[in-house]
């Protein structure tokens, strides 16, 4: 547990940021600044939805920045907001000191605490706008692949299937933050000259939300356009299939029908049965590796 900040004036501004805490750390602090119980339990527990509370003499907030390597990585951050201090909670370590630059930017606007608040979430929400970024980027060559001849490789579309797996999870943790900033920028932000800010942060949140919705409709229908051409060369391989099959028919109908059961070379000679065998098993592999080879196997 660290003090980051302290100003010793009336004015004074406290900040506490506190990664991976224990309860009795969290508990001690909550009794100290008289923090609501119901707040103290979501901030030790984990995967809780992104939200805004108003509780008697403090917020609660809870997002969560994100971070990407193989797949999204999110970071909860939980922060209780009083008028004079800031407490924030973290499970997995994240650096505040983009927050921390701000304040000590010497044309930053007037505000104690809000200031804080609005310099976090527009932190958070330039993480989640950013990744949405990588991801729609990640989108173009797996569309190249895609819009290609024919069906995409498997591995395109498992990648396809990976990236909405990926925006999906990125779009739990956005979705909310429409919500939760339009609350401080209409409601909880104390000073008026940082009104503009927070309306500022709701924008870029609207930004990465319209950004991951209209990935995942890009994805969603290029994975279905790709079902679609399956489908169709699915078609085109069964009636040649249908037609090769009408045509070997007719012959096979017709000597069956007469009973022709003509001597053939070899007939009733041990070699006749295996040049006969030889060329059924000969036959039938080089159907099986050229049905293989196009993908019909």
């Amino acid at each position: 547990m660290t003090s980051r900040l302290y100003v010793d004036d009336p004015g004074a501004v406290l900040w506490y940021d506190l990664d991976d805490p224990s309860d009795d750390e969290l508990r001690e602090l909550a009794s100290r600044f008289d923090l609501h119980p119901l707040a103290v339990e979501d901030a030790l527990q984990e995967h809780e939805r992104p939200k805004l509370d108003r509780y008697e003499n403090h917020l609660f907030l809870n997002v969560y920045a994100v971070a990407f390597d193989d797949e999204p990585r999110k970071t909860e951050i939980s922060a209780f907001i009083t008028p004079q201090v800031l407490i924030t909670v973290h499970r997995a370590p994240f650096d505040m000191q983009p927050v921390l630059d701000r304040w000590a930017d010497g044309e930053r606007p007037p505000g104690g605490v809000d200031f804080l608040v609005y310099a976090l979430l527009d932190l958070v929400v330039d993480t989640q706008y950013r990744i949405a970024q990588r991801i729609d980027e990640a989108m173009d060559s797996v569309e190249d692949r895609m819009l290609g001849d024919g069906p995409a490789p498997r591995d395109v579309r498992r990648r396809g299937f990976t990236l909405r797996r990926h925006l999906a999870a990125l779009r739990r943790a956005v979705a909310p933050m429409t919500e939760v900033t339009h609350s401080f920028a209409g409601s909880f932000a104390r000073d008026d000259h940082l009104a503009p800010y927070y309306r500022d942060v709701e924008d870029h949140a609207r930004h990465a939300l319209d950004l991951i919705e209209h990935s995942r409709i890009r994805i969603t229908e290029l994975l279905d356009d790709d079902l679609a051409e399956q489908s169709n060369e699915l078609n085109v391989v069964t009636r040649k299939l249908a037609a090769w099959a009408a045509i070997i028919a007719i012959p096979t109908a017709l000597t069956g029908y007469f009973g022709q059961n003509l001597p053939y070379p070899g007939f009733e000679k041990w070699w006749g049965f295996v040049l006969s065998t030889v060329l059924i098993v000969f036959s039938a592999t080089g159907l099986y590796l050229y049905l293989k080879r196009r993908g019909w196997l």
